[in-house]
């Protein structure tokens, strides 16, 4: 059994194709920023955003976006604490702050990148699509004279300068070619494009890179193509991985998908993704402790089955999965018992598989649980145990196994 390797378990239907691992995936964690713009969701104390900080480090996380600061002094201060912070601790997360296309915007930016002492990305920002343009009344050259301004003030004041086109998923592409192109010229070296709306599919997004790959960059040209996705159609993943798989080098994300409306793309579920497709190789186990964080200081909900982190995400009381899973562990087979009822091993994500007793359990619940806690699976006990179980209306909770078990010898003490 030992000897067994799992690819001689599992045929995986998944890699029957010829898709390519990406050249380069990076990631761009936006939870400090876009995420907190969700009208449910709580801005933490600073020193929680500190600890994000350090968990997006711990994770391999190669960029961030550390806040808006020109939107008020405390923003200010914090993207500045931030900034500092990656410099002191020399993390490896390239800092990028939002600005819109305005040079009172960007100022603070250079403000924060002089008092710290690194380099840092202004995302500036502009709304591309016809539609937001009737909305506000805006015209094309407007927006070109906004885009060369804004990058140009960036650029010159020592800043890196990351373009991004708002609702680039539903802008006619002569727009965007002008657009990019100007602030290309203008010294952008990174484009995004911005599914704002969560309005795109997969095949929209792999037509939205390549037509920015070969129509818009010039051969060799250095600019980075960024992939920012919504989820409001509940594509946000399927839709960056599409965006890897077409030539996109960053995709942005958010922890536990907080962010304006449904949210954005779950960071958590592409670090998963990710994994799991081996276009990524780095330790995940802290990515749990990050989720927690923002589900406890931000307010974010954490459903009892979201995918990987959530509380049933590793957790069965149905006899015939428990069986499997306890047989397993038997066996001494860790790694089996990890994968035999499950499509993602729980402990590469600081997991593990629990099982309960409850309605539709069997004797190996109830064994497996007794002998997980060191005690004894005598066969009265077990079979009140599923007895009582099998009454109940759910999982019975550790206390109502405890008090049963209690009373069960309370009474064998009686008699």
């Amino acid at each position: 059994m030992s000897d067994l390797r799992l690819e001689e378990l599992v045929f995986d239907w998944n890699a029957q194709t010829d898709l390519a691992r990406p050249r380069r995936v990076e990631l761009c964690d936006e939870t400090l920023r876009d995420g907190l713009q969700s009208p449910s969701i709580q801005n933490p104390p600073l020193e929680v955003k500190l600890k994000a900080l350090h968990h997006m480090a711990e994770l391999g996380i190669e960029s961030a976006n550390i806040g808006m600061p020109c939107t008020g002094p405390d923003a200010f201060a914090h993207s500045l604490a931030l900034a500092k912070e990656i410099a002191r601790q020399r993390l490896p997360i390239r800092a990028n702050c939002a600005a819109r296309t305005v040079r009172s915007d960007v100022e603070p930016i250079v403000e924060i990148s002089q008092q710290a002492g690194i380099p840092i990305e202004a995302s500036t920002f502009l709304g591309s699509s016809a539609i937001r343009a009737l909305a506000e009344g805006w015209d094309l050259n407007a927006l070109l004279a906004h885009t060369e301004q804004a990058v140009s003030f960036a650029v010159q004041r020592g800043l890196l300068s990351m373009y991004v086109t708002e609702d680039t998923t539903r802008s006619h592409p002569d727009t965007l070619a002008k657009l990019y192109r100007a602030a290309i010229d203008a010294g952008a070296r990174a484009l995004v494009l911005a599914d704002t709306v969560g309005h795109a599919d997969p095949h929209g997004v792999r037509g939205l890179v390549r037509f920015v790959k070969e129509r818009i960059l010039k051969p060799d040209e250095p600019v980075r193509i960024d992939w920012h996705g919504h989820n409001d159609r509940g594509l946000a993943v399927a839709n960056s991985l599409a965006a890897f798989e077409s030539g996109a080098h960053c995709v942005h994300g958010t922890i536990l998908g907080v962010g304006e409306r449904v949210g954005n793309a779950p960071l958590d579920q592409l670090l998963v993704n990710l994994r799991l497709l081996q276009w990524i190789n780095r330790d995940l186990h802290s990515l749990n402790d990050y989720c927690q964080l923002v589900h406890e200081h931000c307010g974010a909900p954490l459903p009892f089955n979201y995918p990987v982190m959530g509380r049933d995400a590793f957790r069965t009381s149905t006899g015939v999965h428990a069986s499997a899973i306890a047989k397993a562990q038997e066996r001494g087979a860790a790694w089996l018992a990890n994968r035999i009822y499950s499509g993602v091993p729980s402990d590469w994500f600081g997991r593990s598989q629990t099982i309960e007793i409850g309605p539709m359990s069997g004797r190996s619940n109830v064994i497996y649980w007794l002998r997980q806690r060191g005690l004894e699976a005598q066969e009265p006990l077990v079979n009140g145990l599923l007895e009582q179980a099998k009454r109940a209306r759910g999982v019975l909770s550790e206390v109502q196994v405890r008090q049963f078990i209690a009373n069960h010898h309370g009474g064998e003490n009686h008699a």
